[in-house]
């Protein structure tokens, strides 16, 4: 009777169920829990939950191998049909989708597709403050470096503070690959804490007075005194112009900035490219996301996990979101220190690359001191812009250290 209870045993998984392996799965519980109950992020946080949940089934054989493992000495890789076939159909999605940087750029000529420049062109002095947010990104760079972390361990762990997804694992693809879970969960958690995040640095930073400035008010004040005549001929001009000057001066940012641009393009240019940007921002960019958040999160397994550099990883990446929302506020301030036109510290705030979320975070913040105090177009001036930053900000620390 023994034996046969023996071998049944062997025959399941229980064997292989190990400490690590209960921690990973409550880990993964709480990502769906996130997901599906809270609805933060639901079409990242479930993939990614449920990728670290078959990542860490005993004897599956459905998490991500170690690099070294299908890679040569002489730095070759294993062809992806003897992947699928030595080690399953996550290592071949991983492999053929992620370690070769496809699907980032390919979710960035979605956003684009979804992205309106409209509110950035307008408000072009605005736009700056996009890149005052990027503080948090070279502000703990150094951080993490003084911490222990190589300068391209830390260069992936501070693009958390540009809260970009894509950005952020595009940039760890290329620097760090061994940190692509933890790094891509700390990065997904934060952008989904973005109403906890914001508030919680606008109200140590900015006084009550500066939360009711008025910036439809200080229009009617100080008008504007150049205005855009012919907008949509300006709004297809400036993807095509925007992409070349990027392409020039960080020609590693091309592919992120470029698909996003192309993305907007075929948005901007109406009707007769119209199925296109439906494409991009619909099926394409959703079967991507899928593909995206399993991988990601299948890279997760209690070896690579459970160590003490995730843990460094989960807090430097707070402080470098943390960081560059105040880094928005405080140019703000800054610049209201020199102008007679005020402008509310809370576009500063969302020069992070969540769009639209900070912008709708700073608007309703601004609302609760104001009723009439509508902000949301100014933020999104500034939040966009982010977008754009995070990018090249990703694209300068590829060049410096990819």
């Amino acid at each position: 009777m023994n034996e046969i209870f023996s071998n049944l045993v062997d025959m399941t998984a229980f064997g292989s169920i190990s400490w690590g392996t209960l921690l990973m799965w409550i880990i993964a519980f709480i990502l769906l829990y996130l997901g599906i109950k809270k609805q933060y992020e639901p079409l990242l946080l479930v993939p990614i939950g449920f990728g670290v949940l078959l990542a860490n089934l005993p004897l599956a054989g459905l998490g991500i191998v170690d690099n070294s493992l299908v890679q040569s000495p002489d730095g070759s890789y294993m062809n992806l049909l003897d992947i699928a076939s030595e080690y399953g159909i996550m290592n071949f999605l991983y492999y053929a989708l992620i370690k070769t940087g496809l699907l980032p750029p390919i979710i960035f000529m979605g956003v684009g597709a979804l992205t309106d420049f409209g509110p950035m062109l307008r408000n072009l002095k605005l736009s700056l403050f996009g890149g005052a947010a990027q503080l948090g990104i070279f502000t703990v760079l150094i951080i993490a470096v003084l911490v222990g972390f190589n300068m391209k361990e830390a260069a992936s762990l501070a693009i958390i503070g540009g809260a970009d997804g894509p950005t952020a694992i595009y940039t760890t693809i290329k620097l760090a690959p061994h940190l692509l879970g933890p790094i891509a969960i700390a990065a997904y958690s934060y952008m989904a804490l973005v109403p906890v995040i914001i508030p919680l640095v606008a109200n140590l930073l900015m006084t009550k007075k500066e939360f009711r400035i008025h910036m439809k008010k200080m229009d009617k004040q100080f008008p504007p005194k150049h205005e855009i005549k012919h907008l949509k001929t300006v709004k297809i001009v400036f993807p095509i112009v925007l992409g070349v000057v990027v392409a020039v001066f960080v020609p590693s940012a091309a592919p992120l900035v470029g698909m996003l641009l192309f993305g907007n393009l075929v948005k901007e240019i109406g009707a007769n490219t119209s199925r296109l940007a439906d494409a991009a921002s619909g099926p394409i960019m959703n079967t991507a996301t899928i593909f995206l958040g399993l991988t990601v999160g299948a890279t997760m397994t209690a070896e690579v996990f459970l160590s003490p550099r995730t843990l460094g990883i989960i807090v430097g990446g707070f402080l470098a979101f943390a960081i560059s929302v105040a880094g928005g506020i405080l140019a703000v301030k800054l610049f209201n220190l020199f102008s007679k036109k005020k402008i509310n510290p809370l576009v500063g705030a969302t020069g992070l690359s969540a769009v639209p979320m900070a912008s709708r975070v700073a608007n309703e913040m601004a609302l609760k001191y104001d009723k009439s105090n509508h902000i949301l177009q100014y933020c999104m001036a500034s939040n966009v812009s982010g977008v754009i930053g995070s990018a090249v900000a990703a694209g300068v620390l590829i060049s410096f250290l990819g």
